[in-house]
């Protein structure tokens, strides 16, 4: 349980950060750090299980069927992750409550954080790769957030970071189901404990590709490098937790995760380690290039998951200890960097290396601060960074293989150090060294500022000291990363000149030659260009792609549904009914099942058909569909399927009454067509029906019941206490698609409120459709039989529709058919208000009820957890009556597609209205020339009015 309570203690502090900000400003940041220093006490106290190799563990059963759930495991290399979560974490957020301004909230950027870490924990907790995948993915859109809020430059760097990194979550993806298919689980320390998958022919080499791409990307390895630079647009404590603790480590974590399928895999090798080290040296010389602080640091980073990710690619035991200090120490020496780079330039006013200098007296602290983590990155004794990378250089130099590989990774580690060496170097001089350059009232930080990275640059210095105490640690990193029982020794002082402390010193000796050449050495840089850079590829990249999609789209750009139709119904059906057909003989039917009045609905439906094809009335054509409607509705209760032909019905008439809504904005006959066009249209319709004809005898045409339905018709009662199959299916067995599919529609109902209330759509109220005075044109007398029939009819047929509702367990019905019949009534009322205005529909709060009709179906289905699953109905008996969790589930399904209809009716009837309304208040110099308003009236008013004719009017 103490993985539950510390993930869940963590999303808690997510969801109070909102109203901790409001309540303290931007002095959240302290009870914030608070939460997270107790979360990391708590992980902590599983630290003597976990170097006993005794992982703890958490599960919770998700969909069993499939064997997944939501796992948590802690063991080595999570305990390394989680600590650098929670404690940068805290310090991280401590840091905040004083780097901005004293009258801001910040209440949007804790959240934002919050949510980060909480998806960073999960990730690296993660024992279910689809929980991982989640996690993975919601890093890369928090951290989307987070750059773009930083404003109107950020957009850009955001956009390119989602792109990369959910790209590379695309191949994860691929590559978990991959896995899980072959391996038949998606539980990861199953997955990594039995590795035959990884054996089964490709599907290694493919996985371990995808796992590269993935880790790549978010770890912004060459040729991916350019978004991590480009990210430092996000506010610096932003920068501070992703290049320490969150984001580019989720590749490096990844990477360790799978090193046991993949660690004697030669493409594995290669890669990594050729991708590492070309890391290394290109971003330690693009760092070494760079004048403004932030962006030195940022590229510094690139270098250092260079180093990480080459490191992890050699895959020895040793190279994977050292890989697991060296994170460590990264962690501490970059965000001691990052967080000073914020103190740096709140206190002077820039951080351009250029105005910078001589800051050590007027700011003492920030330079031994700052100097210790400079330090620590350069790979000086007796700091932790150096111990780590002669560890580093040691695993490069053992890398095994080809006899050439171990000294040639070994120099190119070197030429890297020598480069970070140069780079940090420039960092701590350029701001603190030399004389004072432009300001001269620049002061110390207060300590409350500098608390945070003075832990962290510190912690850097006792672990230095200390460093003997991580080889338990680093030991159970090498454990779970495939090397069971290797005990691996890290001393404080060098057993003697070993090559990896030869290659330290050298290291350190050239990067002091190359900091006092630096004049030198940056004027050949600044002669040196690129033909091109990654911002630029990428950007030319992704205005291309959306300009080809431009031009692939205006292909078929129109507003015409004819021009979509053919191609859609013909081609696809074609292709559909040959695939799934594939020239399989058709089955004759059953005898005795073909009755006469199966043909006498046959026989008037193509009346139907034939009649609305051919009328050129619009009214008309909308009838005679209803009639159609009406008649398959028959159709289906002669065949027994008394559910659907009910719903088929209901529908019906609700389309009717939203088509005519529709046709008051229309002219009220068909706008004539050439015999050619009338003609390809008749052979399409043909073509499509004959398809549909043959798909029918194809796939339909074997009448025995399947095995599915033989089990259904069986145990629907015993599994579910219902009798009607059909809603049993809908409600119990297959409830997670029901509540997908309401949901889209509550969804598709406020879109239509968004859209109507957003665009300006033509029209005038059914109150002055009247040609004169008469009493032939008196609306209100005219419809009095029609609101006295919907007064006693209306509040009838909503309580029928309830019966139906409660009734649908048991007998014909259920939420969805309900709801359907309340529209009915609904409609009814609607349609029978002379004005839209005075409908009874009007007071009623659709998106309420959408949201409410949501919230129960879902809080339903949390309730079946308590039997073992989500949406698992619950059931109880009391005396003869049976109950079932099922039929609120349906109670939830019938609000919101009453909330729907409601949306429609509303919306379609009064849009006109305020469109009128916005036009009588808009000035007159503002309003359309009088063309425009006459071509907007509606062509029904003027067919009826005795204007032009209705044939000639356009939409």
């Amino acid at each position: 349980m103490v993985l539950l309570i510390v993930f869940l203690g963590l999303a808690a502090t997510a969801a109070a950060a909102p109203l901790l900000a409001s309540w303290l400003g931007r002095a959240a940041g302290w009870p914030l750090a608070g939460a997270f220093a107790a979360l990391t006490a708590i992980a902590a106290t599983q630290v003597p299980d976990v170097l006993a190799g005794r992982p703890t563990e958490f599960a919770w059963a998700w969909i069993p069927s499939v064997d997944a759930a939501f796992r948590l495991r802690l063991d080595g290399i999570g305990l390394l992750f989680t600590m650098l979560v929670l404690g940068i974490g805290a310090l991280i957020m401590a840091y905040c409550a004083r780097y901005f301004a004293p009258e801001s909230s910040q209440s949007r950027f804790y959240t934002l954080m919050g949510i980060f870490a909480v998806a960073m924990l999960g990730l690296v907790l993660a024992d279910d790769l689809l929980l991982l995948f989640v996690f993975w993915e919601l890093t890369s859109i928090c951290s989307f957030f987070l750059i773009g809020g930083a404003g109107d430059k950020a957009v850009r760097p955001a956009m390119r970071a989602l792109v990369l990194t959910a790209g590379g979550g695309l191949a994860l993806l691929a590559a978990v189901a991959l896995v899980s298919v072959h391996a038949g689980t998606t539980r990861l320390s199953a997955i990594l404990a039995d590795l035959s998958w990884a054996g089964d022919g490709w599907v290694g080499p493919a996985v371990a590709l995808l796992v590269i791409i993935a880790a790549t990307t978010k770890s912004a390895q060459v040729p991916f490098h350019f978004w991590l630079p480009g990210a430092m647009a996000a506010s610096t404590p932003v920068s501070a937790y992703l290049h320490a603790a969150a984001m580019v480590k989720a590749g490096i974590y990844l990477l360790m995760r799978f090193t046991p399928a993949f660690h004697d895999l030669v493409m594995w090798n290669a890669i990594l380690v050729t991708a590492g080290l070309a890391t290394a040296i290109y971003g330690a010389l693009l760092a070494f290039r760079q004048n403004d602080l932030k962006s030195l640091a940022a590229y510094s980073t690139v270098s250092q998951l260079g180093y990480l990710v080459a490191i992890i690619g050699v895959g020895t035991e040793y190279a994977l200890a050292a890989a697991a200090v060296h994170t460590l120490a990264h962690a501490l020496f970059k965000a001691t960097l990052f967080m000073m780079v914020g103190v740096i330039d709140h206190q002077a006013g820039t951080r351009d290396l250029r105005r910078l200098g001589g800051l050590r007296a007027a700011m003492p602290v920030s330079a031994v601060v700052t100097g210790v983590a400079a330090l620590s990155t350069a790979g000086i004794p007796p700091l932790l960074g150096f111990y780590s990378k002669e560890k580093i250089f040691a695993g490069f130099v053992d890398a095994g293989g080809p006899a050439w590989a171990g000294p040639v990774f070994g120099v190119l580690a070197v030429v890297a150090a020598v480069l970070t060496f140069g780079y940090s170097a420039r960092f701590w001089f350029g701001v603190f060294g030399g004389p004072l350059s432009e300001r001269t009232d620049v002061r110390e930080a207060s300590a409350a500022y500098l608390l945070s990275p003075a832990v962290t640059g510190t912690a850097g210095v006792v672990l230095g000291f200390g460093v003997a105490t991580l080889a338990p640690y680093a030991s159970r990193v090498v454990a779970d990363a495939g090397f069971p029982g290797h005990e691996v020794d890290i001393h404080l002082v060098p057993t003697g000149l070993t090559i990896d402390v030869v290659m330290s010193l050298v290291a350190i000796a050239l990067g002091i030659a190359l900091h006092l050449g630096r004049g030198r050495v940056d004027a050949v840089l600044d002669r040196v260009r690129a033909p091109f850079t990654g911002d630029g590829v990428f950007d030319r990249l992704l205005d291309g792609s959306i300009r080809a999609g431009h031009g692939t789209g205006g292909l078929t750009r129109t507003f015409s549904p004819a021009a979509h139709l053919p191609a859609a119904i013909v081609l696809l059906g074609a292709l559909a009914v040959a695939a799934l057909w594939g020239g399989t003989p058709v089955a004759p039917p059953m005898d005795g099942l073909t009755r006469p009045s199966d043909w006498l609905v046959v026989a008037c439906v193509a009346v139907g058909v034939l009649a609305a094809a051919v009328v050129t009335s619009r009214i008309a054509a909308v009838v005679l569909l209803g009639v159609v409607g009406a008649l398959m509705g028959i159709w289906f209760l002669l065949l027994g399927a008394v559910d659907v032909a009910l719903t088929q019905l209901v529908v019906e008439v609700l389309t009717v009454v939203v088509m005519v809504l529709v046709l008051r904005r229309l002219p009220l006959r068909f706008h004539p067509t050439g015999v050619a066009r009338r003609g390809l249209a008749a052979v399409l319709a043909l073509g499509a029906g004959a398809l549909t004809a043959v798909g029918t005898l194809a796939l339909t045409n074997r009448r025995e019941l399947s095995a599915v339905s033989e089990w259904l018709m069986t145990n629907s009662y015993e599994e579910t206490g219902g009798v009607n199959v059909v809603n049993t299916i809908l409600v119990d067995f297959r409830a997670l698609d029901t509540l997908g599919e309401v949901t889209v529609v509550g969804l598709a109902a406020l879109g239509i409120v968004a859209l109507l209330d957003t665009t300006r759509l033509t029209g005038i109220p059914p109150s002055e459709f009247s040609l004169g005075t008469g009493p032939e044109e008196n609306v209100d007398d005219n419809a009095i039989v029609v609101r006295t029939v919907a007064r006693i009819m209306a509040p009838a047929i909503v309580l029928l529709s309830l019966y139906m509702l409660f009734r649908g367990h048991n007998d014909h019905g259920g939420g969805f058919i309900g709801a359907l019949v309340a529209g009915a009534g609904l409609a009814l009322a609607h349609v029978a208000a002379a004005n839209p205005r005075k409908s009874p529909i009007r007071a009623l709060p659709y998106v309420p009820i959408i949201a409410g009709g949501l919230m129960i179906a879902l809080v339903t289905g949390l309730l079946g957890y308590l039997d073992g699953g989500f949406l698992r109905p619950l059931h109880l008996d009391v005396g003869s009556l049976h109950l079932s969790s099922a039929v609120v589930f349906d109670v939830g399904v019938y609000l919101i597609v009453v909330g729907a209809v409601i949306a429609a009716l509303h919306r379609m009837s009064i849009a006109p209205l305020l469109e009128r309304d916005t036009m009588a208040h808009t000035p007159k110099e503002e309003r359309p020339p009088d063309d425009e308003d006459e071509d907007t009236e509606s062509p029904m008013v003027a067919a009826t009015s005795g204007g032009r004719d209705a044939e000639e009017g356009e939409l």
